[in-house]
């Protein structure tokens, strides 16, 4: 006996065998057991969802005769019955199947629908079935919409359609429709296997699952895929071979990209691309695992419930589990989005591996690299301090370091001593930039003499003479290196009054951090969507609109950075209802100065009199207010 493919083998036969279209099966088998029979039906959806099945077993369920000859119209078609097996074999002479791809003109349409007049010959009804209908011509939809609308007793029209945008409204509103939804994975993985057990045939549930998933909701698409599998494999079913079939990325490689972004490593990556790219793997794969697994690790982030879950899943679960808490959940996001847009833009690329490896060195340019930060969080502020440790030889006697450096910055200034005071002033920021590099150390040396006379001062301010051109030069790098005294101001910042009310007192102080750039990203909504209800020597307990804001990684951001300007108290967080936190008062804020601005405008007289002479009016939204000081609310 020839062999019959799985998807054909395993049709469903019966309502009782779908799979995956619950809805439909109760509407029909209700609509059949109550003998409430419409006369024309549209079932559409994707490829391999179950249109032409659902087709034929409701052309069964309308013309069974029972096992015993004396069945009538029922929802459980028995199977043995004549109407029954020929249906099954497609030869009943009452159930015609048109394909509109290849009959789609109005004279195809017009010899089925002569067939219409005449009453059905074996079954109880006829029954008329167009596939892909939406292919048919206009004048073909307008030949058959009489009759659709108004058929003989026995007809009932089934059409089918993959594209329903394309049926014509006046086709739509005769039809009772029905969409057959694509079947999630855990669905088709699930027939899968009862159909590999019925088959004898040795499978691996990972590779079961790439199968369900690489059919994206295609039932057929997933049958055939393993008819080719279990020729692939020799018949058996094995993960590795599953995934040089259908060109699925390792996941352990995806693991590695992962990590290796997360700690900076370009090497670590280029790397693991090479291997991918002589493994002939697709890199729109690549970056479709890599979505995959990165919208996991943002379901840990964001729903502690879904991560106490996954710590007794699987190894992989736990794997992605362990880098969603090394991964802070906003570059988690960032990763994502470079993901989806490098696939939008590998059609662009030389070819597809360069376009790959660009969007990975694109996403470790826009990550700071771990070590550094790590750094800058508490060290900074120490070089900061040991500079000026370094400089106390010119604080005792700032005039002679005034002197000194005058000359160096403008030589005019050297004859008279009475500038020097001013002079001071704008050299004031170049005098931390001694320490910063080597060749100006000895300038320093030659500095410390000068204060017990300020005779040696200009012979001192003729030494650093010849130094000045080649200090010009390292002026570009003075601009690389500006930001690095930025964090030294950290703990300076002035705190908010201690009697202030806990409300109040937050909100400047978030303010403060904000407005100085030391609260930034996701941090920074976190603690603008914050209100704090009290706060004591030990904790801040402050109370939190969104729930997603609230994790492990967040807080301890927040923390850092109070921390660092001298709040050192714990947070202590609870989800509820914030009514005075920093971004309402912000909202306020600038409301109140809208309202100030319209006032201001409307009683200006220059505009009350455009108004009354001209007619003019004030376009809304044209009002934006300036830097308006507003009076205590």
């Amino acid at each position: 006996m020839s062999y019959l493919v799985l998807a054909r083998k395993y049709r469903p036969r019966n309502f009782d065998e779908m799979v995956g279209q619950e809805h439909v099966v109760k509407a029909l088998s209700n609509a059949l057991e109550q003998q409430r029979l419409h006369h024309a039906y549209l079932f559409t959806g994707t490829r391999g969802v179950g249109k032409t099945t659902v087709s034929r077993i409701l052309a069964k369920s309308l013309n069974c005769q029972g096992a015993d000859g004396q069945g009538g119209i029922t929802a459980h078609p028995c199977g043995v019955c004549q109407a029954c097996r020929d249906i099954d074999a497609g030869r009943f002479v009452d159930y015609t199947e048109l394909d509109a791809a290849s009959n789609r003109t109005v004279d195809e349409v017009q010899s089925l629908l002569e067939q219409a007049i005449y009453k059905p010959v074996q079954g109880r009804f006829k029954v008329f079935m167009i596939d892909e209908v939406h292919m048919l011509t206009g004048h073909a939809f307008n030949a058959m919409l009489k009759t659709l609308e108004e058929p003989p007793e026995y007809l009932k029209f089934v059409l089918a359609t993959t594209d329903p945008q394309k049926v014509p409204v006046t086709v739509l509103s005769r039809c009772l429709q029905f969409n057959l939804r694509p079947m999630v994975p855990e669905t088709i993985a699930e027939h899968l296997q009862k159909v590999l057990s019925l088959e004898s045939v040795a499978c691996e549930l990972p590779a079961v699952r790439l199968i369900s998933r690489a059919a994206r909701g295609s039932m057929r698409d997933a049958l055939s895929l393993t008819d080719q599998a279990i020729a692939f494999g020799g018949g058996a079913l094995h993960e590795a071979q599953v995934r040089q079939m259908l060109g699925v990325v390792d996941k352990q490689y995806i693991y590695q990209i992962i990590e290796a972004l997360a700690q900076g490593q370009g090497k670590a990556v280029l790397d693991v691309c090479d291997t991918l790219r002589r493994a002939g793997t697709p890199a729109v794969s690549v970056l479709e695992d890599m979505s995959l697994a990165l919208q996991q690790m943002a379901l840990y982030q964001s729903v502690p419930e879904h991560a106490r879950q996954a710590e007794t899943g699987d190894t992989d679960e736990q794997r992605l589990l362990h880098y969603a808490a090394q991964l802070p959940p906003d570059e988690t996001q960032l990763l994502y989005s470079f993901c989806l847009k490098g696939r939008e833009e590998l059609g662009l690329a030389p070819d597809e591996y360069s376009g790959l490896v660009m969007v990975l060195l694109r996403i470790l340019a826009f990550k700071a690299p771990p070590a550094p930060l790590s750094a800058r969080a508490s060290p900074v502020p120490l070089p900061a301090v040991a500079t000026v440790a370094d400089a106390p030889p010119a604080a005792p006697a700032p005039a002679p370091v005034e002197a000194a450096v005058a000359p160096v910055e403008v030589e005019a200034v050297e004859p008279p001593p009475a500038p020097i005071p001013d002079a001071f002033a704008p050299v004031e920021e170049p005098v931390e930039q001694p320490p910063r590099y080597a060749e100006v150390l000895p300038w320093e040396d030659e500095a410390a003499p000068p204060p017990p006379t300020p005779a040696p001062v200009a012979t001192v301010a003729t030494e650093p003479a010849p130094p000045a051109p080649p200090q010009a030069e390292p002026e570009p790098l003075l601009a690389d290196a500006a930001p690095l005294p930025e964090p030294a101001p950290e703990t300076s910042i002035a705190l908010p009054p201690e009697d202030l009310p806990p409300a109040q007192w937050w909100i400047a102080l978030i303010h403060t951090l904000v407005q100085t750039g030391r609260l930034t990203a996701l941090a920074r909504e976190l603690a603008v969507q914050s209100e704090l209800l009290a706060r004591d020597a030990q904790a801040l307990r402050l109370r939190l609109n969104n729930q997603t804001l609230d994790n492990q990684s967040l807080r301890q951001k927040l923390a850092s950075v109070l921390l660092a300007v001298g709040v050192t108290q714990r947070l202590d967080i609870a989800v509820g209802e914030a009514v005075s936190t920093p971004a309402a008062h912000a909202t306020e804020q600038k409301n109140r100065q809208m309202d100030v601005a319209r006032h201001i405008v409307e009683n200006d007289p220059q505009v009350q009199m455009l108004q009354q002479r001209f007619g003019g009016q004030i376009v809304p939204g044209s009002i934006q207010p300036l830097d308006i000081v507003l009076p205590p609310a």
